[in-house]
């Protein structure tokens, strides 16, 4: 889930240089989808909600947000990325209240494997597996296709792109349509998880994912990747491996060690001249 989250981010800003603070309403407002759909359709069906949902905020947010403010500095954009999460936020609060909306999903997600001596959660493994089948899809959507190519070119040089006939419109809108079709299979992944859809849901993949960009390397969607399952493996080792006394304190040795390496290597681990994909 990391991952994806912070490869959703880093999408955008390889190619906006746009650090999308928005990008957690998306998960929030696909969380709600999921809410609205649970009780009447199946799994699969629960899932395009989601998808659907996140990808049509995207696409909005983008069109009616960002799009007349292409020309602003990156620092502009955060700004007004910021204003359209506490807008959305806030628009939560008002139509669903501010308590936390209870899911329950059911079949196979919430079961176990017994392999050998351990016993696996299914929702562990389908997480895996989902985040491994959209990274192979990405990449080779990006090295493969003509929209692809284009991508990439643009976020090696927008406006150089622009110059020699990329379009900018075609190419940014579907960084975003991707970025909100992430952002919907994490909030499926994480309302199977926590079992409940909140106006706040997105804080904290939001928090986590754009650390994980700049661990993995501004620049670098594999570095946000890495990035991303660096921190979700010192979040699960340290959850092994704390005493019990010092559990509390886990996030906080996570982003504490963070610090350590981003003062030894501010660049990031791919560094600011990395390649993009």
């Amino acid at each position: 889930m990391y991952a994806l989250t912070a490869l959703g981010i880093a999408l955008i800003f390889g190619i906006l240089r746009l650090v999308n603070l928005a990008h957690g309403e998306l998960i929030m407002l696909a969380g709600y989808a999921i809410f609205f759909a649970a009780a009447s359709v199946p799994f699969a069906a629960l899932v395009g909600a989601a998808v659907v949902a996140a990808v049509v905020a995207a696409l909005a947010m983008e069109r009616i947000a960002f799009r007349p403010m292409r020309s602003a500095s990156p620092a502009t954009l955060m700004v007004a990325s910021f204003g359209v999460s506490y807008f959305l936020q806030n628009l939560a609060v008002v139509t669903m209240g501010s308590q936390s909306k209870p899911i329950g999903l059911t079949g196979f997600l919430t079961e176990s494997l017994v392999l050998g001596p351990f016993r696996v959660a299914t929702l562990d493994l389908v997480t895996i597996a989902t985040t491994l089948t959209l990274l192979a899809l990405l990449a080779a959507f990006l090295r493969y296709t003509l929209l692809g190519l284009k991508m990439r070119a643009a976020a090696e040089d927008f406006r150089m792109a622009r110059l020699l006939g990329v379009r900018a419109g075609p190419v940014i809108a579907v960084a975003f349509l991707i970025s909100g079709a992430f952002a919907g299979i994490v909030a499926v992944l994480l309302v199977a998880r926590t079992g409940t859809a909140s106006p706040t849901m997105g804080i904290t993949p939001l928090i986590i994912g754009i650390v994980a960009v700049v661990v993995g390397g501004m620049e670098s969607l594999s570095g946000a990747v890495l990035g991303g399952l660096i921190l979700g493996f010192l979040t699960t080792g340290l959850q092994v491996l704390l005493p019990l006394a010092l559990q509390p304190f886990r996030d906080a040795v996570v982003f504490g060690a963070v610090i350590v390496f981003l003062l030894f290597r501010p660049q990031g681990i791919f560094g600011w001249s990395a390649a993009r994909v």
